[in-house]
């Protein structure tokens, strides 16, 4: 009997472990698993397949930044192409174009042949810009905003009703000093021949018409029509068929030569965030999130977060200022 209980004793210290052991905790997987799946996915133009969100930023930023900019430009670039990115697709459910319609994107293989033996150091530059702001946007209330870019402004910003004729209260007209001293050109020269002007501008013109040409500007210095003897056309209009660097702009007749002369100060649209601008803050100690609320006026910074497994597409929106 006492052989028997032994070995019963001896069996059951065996089993205790056993059933005492807690089930593994799955939860952690289970959250990792969740967040794979709910990954917004971009589909460029001309692209294959969709590529991840925060590796089509950093596609982005690679494209339409210099590399050698301030990391905090960069930031501010990623934070301004991940916001574009997700307003335009509506979430990843449209696809966006990989050139200037929308935001350039340089995928990997066009950033080694651009780098070289710099890729390295340059990708590693760039990514750590993305991923220091990952799930980082602009928001107005509780809307993403448009978060419109462009290269170099002449001393001031645009504004959205100038451009467009939509009043937007965070794409009003700011100072944006400093850009000459970091931009390898801010005043550019056209010439044409007068039969080229003509072709573009669409009617015929001589030197009486040219004397009455008059550029009317707005308070930012661009133009926002022209008008001469039977003619009148928008500043933007006139940009776009002379395919003038900017719409701040002005233009000379040489009777003699029948050569036509424009020159222009700043480079795109003139609408948010100046590129170049935001490498001369940087360079003055400013941040990104300083360099982002300077541009969109009473925008925010919060984050992106999808709500459930099904990815959602309406945004979470989180304080990250604090």
């Amino acid at each position: 009997m006492d052989k028997l209980l032994t070995v019963l004793f001896i069996i059951l210290l065996f089993f205790i472990p056993v059933l005492l052991k807690q089930p593994p905790d799955m939860s952690s997987k289970v959250e990792e698993t969740k967040e794979k799946t709910c990954q917004i996915m971009i589909t460029v133009a001309g692209v294959d397949k969709s590529i991840t969100l925060e590796e089509y930023v950093v596609g982005v930023v690679a494209g339409e930044m210099p590399v050698t900019f301030h990391q905090e430009a960069l930031k501010a670039q990623a934070i301004a192409a991940r916001t574009y990115a997700l307003r335009t697709t509506n979430y990843g459910e449209k696809p966006i174009a990989a050139d200037v319609s929308a935001q350039v994107y340089s995928n990997e293989v066009q950033r080694k042949e651009r780098w070289k033996k710099e890729f390295k150091n340059n990708e590693r530059k760039v990514r750590a810009a993305v991923e220091d702001t990952a799930g980082d946007t602009l928001v107005y209330g509780e809307e993403m905003i448009s978060a419109m870019f462009f290269s170099t402004s002449n001393g001031k910003t645009e504004t959205a009703e100038n451009f467009s004729g939509n009043d937007i209260p965070y794409l009003r007209s700011v100072e944006s000093p400093g850009e000459e001293d970091v931009a390898p050109k801010v005043e550019r020269e056209l010439k044409m021949e007068l039969t080229e002007w003509d072709d573009k501008i669409g009617s015929k013109w001589g030197a009486e018409r040219f004397k009455s040409l008059q550029l009317v500007r707005n308070p930012t210095g661009r133009v926002q029509k022209a008008v001469a003897s039977n003619f009148e056309m928008s500043g933007r209009e006139m940009r776009d068929l002379l395919e003038l660097a900017s719409t701040d702009f002005d233009i000379a007749f040489d009777v003699t030569n029948q050569i036509v002369h424009v020159t222009t100060i700043g480079y795109g649209h003139g609408v948010g965030m100046s590129q170049y601008g935001a490498e001369a803050y940087a360079q003055k100690g400013w941040k990104a999130e300083d360099i982002l609320l300077h541009y969109y006026s009473g925008a925010q910074i919060k984050k992106f977060t999808l709500v459930d497994s099904k990815c959602l597409k309406t945004p979470s929106l989180a304080n990250n200022s604090e």
